[in-house]
């Protein structure tokens, strides 16, 4: 493979990981949609786009490992390809998040509304928040950026402590709320799964950036 294809597998990988990112966005913000607005139609939406996550998953990490056996990359492309089969699996993990909210949600509207004493809209934009700037640190190949996003993290595991501890006084003072309740702690839970998602990314633009493994380290989450 000449230098110039392979630049252009590189810019096809990038592109198609956008894609993938783009579409794991939009079902974490549709299931959280479907929360706020409590309708179902929304959580169809999110079940339907998890078959177009899981191809194009594919699709990425097939380019990729094409790109490692055809040409035997320098350094910083090497821990770019990397990067970017480390990230595909993270944002796959988002859209599976959003999967799982998505039904936890259609679980909840079969049971009467009730007003939760916890911003699970607040949490989720600052997970997709997280998403984002992870995203644009790779995009604008910036690990300061990619920092500001592990500094982030603290916030989110916040709040999901705070939810399980409200939450469970809630159950213990209301029993009747046990099952709206755990739905929102699930619920919780999985958005703090989408940050550490988006952490990881994070970690990886980093690493590919400057060759520094943070993981572990004492921004992470």
């Amino acid at each position: 493979m000449s230098r110039i294809r392979f630049q252009q597998g590189l810019d096809d990988l990038k592109h198609k990981m956008l894609v993938m990112a783009g579409l794991a966005e939009q079902a974490l913000q549709l299931a959280m949609r479907a929360y706020r607005e409590r309708d179902p139609q929304f959580c169809r939406e999110v079940f339907d786009r998890e078959s177009e996550i899981n191809s194009i998953e594919r699709e990425v990490d097939h380019l990729a490992l094409d790109l490692l056996a055809m040409q035997q990359p320098m350094a910083v492309d090497l821990r770019f390809i990397v990067a970017v089969i480390k990230i595909n699996t993270d944002l796959e993990r988002v859209g599976d998040q959003a999967v799982n909210i998505a039904e936890r949600v259609r679980e909840m509207l079969e049971r009467p509304m009730m007003d939760m004493p916890v911003d699970l809209p607040e949490m989720a934009g600052i997970a997709a928040q997280m998403v984002r700037e992870a995203l644009d640190a790779f995009i604008h190949a910036d690990p300061k950026r990619a920092d500001q996003v592990l500094t982030m993290d603290d916030t989110v595991d916040r709040m999901n402590r705070e939810a399980q501890l409200v939450l469970g006084r809630l159950v213990q003072a209301n029993p009747q709320a046990a099952r709206q309740c755990i739905d929102a702690l699930i619920i919780s839970r999985n958005l703090e799964r989408v940050a550490d998602h988006a952490t990881n990314i994070a970690e990886d633009v980093i690493f590919w950036t400057s060759g520094t493994d943070v993981r572990h380290g004492q921004h992470a989450g």
